[in-house]
């Protein structure tokens, strides 16, 4: 028999606050010794994740990718097996990075929910501690790939094992995801909550930015400085290194969590409570949607960039990455201002001003395609709408979800994000290849003009 659940209803309300600005903003947040260790964590742990897909392609580029593709390897032998032509290197690389890609993926997709359940059920700062620790043992083995041995599909038995330790390690990531955003509200005031998602949004973004820009030369400069005092291969150093620096940070974190009564239900009759709770509150259901249409708008955007980018002679197609930079750099511009003056303003008018700024930046970006300085200052005005939008909608998932379903609600959260993430990567190309650019443009700035005057922002809060 399912036990019952109770929720007491405590919807603070949704309004701008006056308080002290030495209660408030990014160094009022940042002096809580709890929250800055969590912070210096997620820098560490999300760095890792991100070296970590560097690395795995480091490691398909130096070992398992020849310089002379030649067309009777065996792994040629087994592409023109499944009818595939690899004529190039950097075509192997790819089609090799894709499969940790998907390993990478699918636990993210498939697992978040679940991951939450038990974010609730255990400790939150064990959960991190855990995730982190558990990472750090799992890539010291990594170096143990380079083991030569029997080969499948025209490859080593190492890249396959590379494949079942990414798949491993995003699963471990899952756990670390919803016990991490549960966390925040048991570490700060509710009056702190929008700076200390704000910190949460910008640390993501630039690390993301950080991960992904210099981890490859980060990896050669170790290498290369641990093989002049006779250490070879320093890059698998660093994973370890940044997993276990997450860990230690977070073991100093003190979590004030009510007491977990056992309960004898499922995991499925958990992950239906945590469905309940969208269902009851319509300001967490409401937020959600925001984020997975965001994040939906967001990826669409990777892909729109291509075609962006190709109409500007001085970047060209293959300078897609320098549009998504400059909205990486509006996003955490925003989400400092945010941190600094968020708690001024209604989160939902907040929200309106997101979506409205995202659907002009778009409708613009169609009509001003050519141009680089105007395509990269709409791109830093979208990335401060989705700041806008983002965190205000972070912030109302936590203030309204009651404090034992937030594991759980955070999971579905995750999930729902990495669907929107992976469904727009998936048919933007082909939309824009039968459609164009300009009508897929402008039919995102509708959907977002939709959903910003769906807050009704003439309502008074």
């Amino acid at each position: 028999m399912k036990d019952p659940v109770v929720h007491q209803r405590v919807d603070p309300p949704d309004e701008p606050r006056t308080l002290p600005a030495s209660e408030t903003g990014l160094a009022a947040v940042l002096a809580r010794g709890d929250f800055r260790r969590l912070w210096i964590g997620q820098i560490f742990s999300q760095l890792a994740d991100k070296f970590y897909i560097v690395l795995m392609v480091f490691l398909i580029a130096q070992y398992w990718v020849p310089g002379d593709l030649g067309g009777d390897t065996p792994l040629a032998e087994a592409a023109a097996a499944i009818r595939i032509n690899l004529e190039s290197r950097a075509q192997v690389i790819t089609l090799l990075a894709t499969g940790i890609y998907v390993a990478n993926t699918i636990p993210a997709v498939l697992m978040g929910t679940v991951a939450g359940v038990w974010a609730d059920r255990w400790p939150k700062r064990s959960v991190m501690v855990a995730s982190n620790g558990l990472r750090a043992l799992l890539v010291l083995f990594a170096p143990l790939a380079l083991v030569p041995g029997p080969q499948w599909l025209g490859l080593s038995w190492g890249y396959w094992a590379l494949v079942l330790m990414t798949f491993t390690e995003s699963v471990l990531t899952q756990f670390f995801a919803p016990a991490e955003q549960a966390a925040i509200p048991l570490l700060v005031p509710p009056h702190q909550l929008l700076a200390a998602n704000s910190v949460y949004q910008a640390t993501s973004m630039a690390a993301t930015i950080v991960g992904f820009a210099l981890g490859d030369p980060i990896l050669r400069l170790l290498r290369n400085a641990l093989a002049a005092v006779g250490v070879p291969n320093g890059e698998f150093l660093l994973l370890p290194l940044c997993y276990g620096l997450a860990a230690f940070a977070l073991l100093g974190i003190r979590v004030e969590e009510p007491p977990r009564q056992a309960r004898r239900v499922s995991i499925w009759q958990e992950i239906g409570e945590g469905l309940e709770v969208l269902r009851e509150r319509a300001t967490v259901r409401t937020a959600m949607l925001q984020l997975v249409l965001l994040y939906s708008l967001l990826a669409a955007l990777y892909v729109l960039a291509i075609s962006l980018a190709a109409a500007i002679q001085s970047l060209g197609p293959t300078g897609f990455g320098t549009l998504l930079a400059m909205s990486g750099i509006g996003l955490a511009l925003g989400a400092l201002a945010m941190a600094q003056l968020g708690e001024r303003f209604s989160r939902r008018l907040l929200a309106t001003a997101g979506l409205g700024t995202i659907a002009f930046s778009l409708v613009l970006l169609g009509q001003l395609r050519g141009s680089l300085v105007l395509t990269l200052v709409l791109c830093v005005l979208l990335g401060l709408g989705a700041a806008l939008l983002a965190i205000p909608a972070q912030t109302t998932i936590q203030v309204d979800t009651p404090e034992d379903q937030r594991g759980k609600v955070f999971g579905l959260q995750n999930n729902l994000i990495n669907i929107a993430l992976s469904l727009p990567l998936a048919l933007a190309g082909t939309v824009v290849s039968r459609y164009g650019l300009l009508p897929v443009l402008w039919g995102l700035a509708a959907i977002a003009l939709v959903a910003a005057l769906s807050e009704q922002p003439w309502r008074p809060s």
